[in-house]
């Protein structure tokens, strides 16, 4: 025996020390290869909609309400399916309303404890039971763990069974069991989830969900440019920084930075009301329903007009600074002729919208005054020193990624670069080339380096790449030759607006490409498939988000209510069960009191997208090839022990 390999089972054995002990646990992980797999859960571009998250996270894109009708089929009304899965997704608020009107509640709770211990049998059979175990929630592991696991031993089950639920009931822990046990539902309806980006930025909770998804059982994250953003800021970076407060002022949501992370913005709005106080800021209505009339609105609106004469006087400072980034023609300032209020844009002058400019100076437009430098100092400061920020940023450093490769799914939020003909696009950065998955590589170490780098240069160069990854036309989170942000403020001319996709967005139905880009993530065109979101699937237009005969599925249909007008519906989420894959397109969220009062759910129709006779067992996903070389490495042991080459530990 080689001796690394001997060293290597010498350890092996100190985890398992004999011969039974080894071929145990060769059998355990055996037997799990021929579970079927778990439930995957996809969901993109969250963009803050909390309310809606939480619900889709609790309801599992309609999982919950399937197990629902695979216990009970016919013999239950859609209207009791409807009032069980409410109750599954909201206990402690349903059963109060219950309490208004139902005469006898032990009754109620004998009834819909026996309904919910058959509904999570049905949803832990998927498991062993060491894993069911684990997910069992403390209080009562013990009686939950009873209920649904067979008694063979027990010759009058349903005696026994009658006595463990009267004895909850007399004792009084019914509603603490019904909340239990419906979050047990919860969590095992889905086994993994993924977030395809952009959870901040637009809608008012993103904390809020990212407090939930650091509680979630199990999940990984590709990141968005919205939440890459947010990172740079988090680490200090000053475009980052100007770019997160005007989006959260442009969507009337301050109060995330103020009241959600605790960030001090008075001295940004006591400098904004006092410059442009009497500025009516009319290119810059915020995209809420609050009255325009409103002390708060004249306030945001003000902030929005400052922190964005800041963005483009700090952006221009960063681009002066990284010439590598070749984004010359985004350094606004400079170009306009301030007697005239005109700007020349590609050889072309436009009248602007907006001439008043007070605080930027002709002669040197992208200097911070004073009073702006200190503003910016103490930002800087409050977003790097934030304590909750910092936690949901390393958060996201440790779930997440640029991209995912699981399960023979290519997760990512935006595109690969290509070029015209589909080939990768060679992009240049810090001085070396890179393309396709070394694309994406080499920007995340930056991104990280951004965080943790020890050397100065590093990790001001890996802040820059967060700011670079936002908005740069080769970033594949962006995946435009321009972000006109500029442009849609001050300029009125539509043609000034365009911002043009990346040849990938019209070359995701061309198979070749398509095989082309599964390949050099190092999976199989066969079997492969693609999941991303970044652009909102305008279904009322009649676009489908199966796109290249169900080799690529963009699954961003407008969580966001800013784009639901847009899209005609609320997104879409993806289910990867063991029977395929199923898409299933959401209803709006009206809010959580209607769907607790009303038992409206979200999702409205599903769509198979691939449906397998054989089923997707745990031994054909990514943990199954695991366990295979766990086996492997096990049954090298049990030849070791049996042969003399390694002793037992008895």
């Amino acid at each position: 025996m080689k001796e690394l390999e001997k060293k290597y089972l010498e350890r092996l054995s100190e985890l398992y020390p004999t011969i039974a002990a080894a071929s145990t646990e060769i059998i355990n992980r055996q037997a799990i290869l021929n579970l079927p797999k778990g439930t995957e859960h996809f969901l993109t571009d969250i963009h803050g909609e909390y309310e809606a998250f939480s619900h889709v996270l609790k309801n599992g894109s309609g999982a919950v309400r399937k197990k629902i009708d695979e216990v009970f089929g016919n013999t239950m009304s859609a209207r009791d399916k409807r009032t069980l899965a409410t109750l599954i997704y909201y206990p402690k608020a349903k059963m109060d309303i219950i309490k208004e009107t139902e005469p006898n509640m032990d009754d109620w709770y004998r009834v819909h404890l026996y309904l919910l211990i058959e509904v999570s049998k049905r949803a832990a059979s998927k498991y062993t039971r060491s894993k069911v175990r684990k997910a069992l929630p403390k209080d009562f592991a013990y009686v939950i763990e009873e209920l649904i696991t067979e008694k063979a031993e027990v010759r009058d089950k349903e005696s026994y069974y009658n006595e463990i639920i009267s004895t909850i009931i007399r004792i009084g822990r019914a509603e603490e069991f019904i909340i239990a046990i419906s979050e047990l539902i919860q969590r095992l309806v889905v086994d993994h989830l993924h977030i395809v980006g952009d959870i901040y930025d637009r809608g008012p909770g993103p904390h809020i969900i990212m407090d939930k998804l650091m509680a979630y059982h199990s999940l990984d994250i590709q990141w968005g440019n919205h939440d890459v953003v947010w990172m740079g800021a988090a680490a200090g970076h000053r475009g980052c920084i100007v770019n997160v407060i005007r989006i959260c002022a442009r969507y009337g949501n301050l109060d995330i930075l103020e009241d959600g992370y605790g960030i001090n913005l008075l001295p940004l709005a006591t400098y904004a009301m006092r410059v442009y106080g009497d500025d009516p800021c009319s290119c810059f209505k915020l995209k809420s329903a609050e009255s325009s009339e409103s002390e708060e609105m004249q306030m945001n609106l003000r902030i929005h007009k400052a922190v964005s004469v800041l963005q483009f006087k700090i952006e221009g400072q960063i681009i002066r600074r990284r010439p590598e980034f070749h984004l010359e023609d985004r350094a606004m300032l400079h170009r306009i002729d301030f007697e005239k209020g005109t700007i020349t844009l590609e050889g072309k002058e436009y009248p602007l919208l907006d001439v008043n400019f007070p605080t930027v100076d002709p002669e040197d437009p992208y200097r911070l005054t004073p009073e702006e430098e200190e503003i910016m100092n103490r930002l800087e400061r409050a977003f790097a020193h934030c304590g909750k920020l910092q936690q949901h940023m390393r958060f996201l450093l440790t779930k997440g990624g640029l991209y995912k490769v699981y399960n023979d799914n290519l997760l990512y939020h935006g595109c690969v670069p290509l070029n015209e003909d589909g080939s990768l696009k060679k992009v240049e950065i810090y001085g070396k080339t890179y393309q396709g998955k070394a694309l994406y590589d080499a920007l995340e170490s930056y991104v990280r380096k951004g965080f943790f780098a020890l050397e100065g240069k590093e990790r001001e160069a890996g802040k820059d790449i967060m700011w670079y990854i936002w908005l740069h036309p080769d970033s594949p989170l962006f995946g435009k030759n321009k972000m006109a942000t500029f442009e849609r403020f001050f300029i009125a001319e539509p043609e000034t607006h365009i911002e043009k996709k990346n040849p990938y967005y019209s070359l995701i139905e061309n198979e070749t490409v398509v095989d082309g880009i599964l390949r050099e993530f190092g999976l199989d065109p066969e079997k492969a498939h693609i999941v991303n979101g970044h652009v909102p699937v305008k279904r009322k237009d009649g676009e489908s988000p199966v796109k290249c005969n169900g080799k690529v599925l963009v699954i961003d249909g407008g969580f966001s209510k800013a784009y639901q007008k847009e899209t005609g519906i609320a997104g879409y989420t993806l289910m990867f069960h063991s029977y395929g894959l199923r898409l299933v397109a959401l209803e709006p969220f009206e809010s959580t009191e209607a769907a607790i009062a009303k038992e409206n759910d979200i999702h409205s129709e599903t769509m198979v997208v691939q449906r397998v006779y054989d089923r997707y067992l745990v031994g054909d996903t990514d943990a199954g090839r695991e366990l295979r070389e766990q086996i492997r490495d096990l049954e090298r042991l049990l030849a070791a022990y049996r042969n003399g080459e390694i002793t037992e530990k008895i």
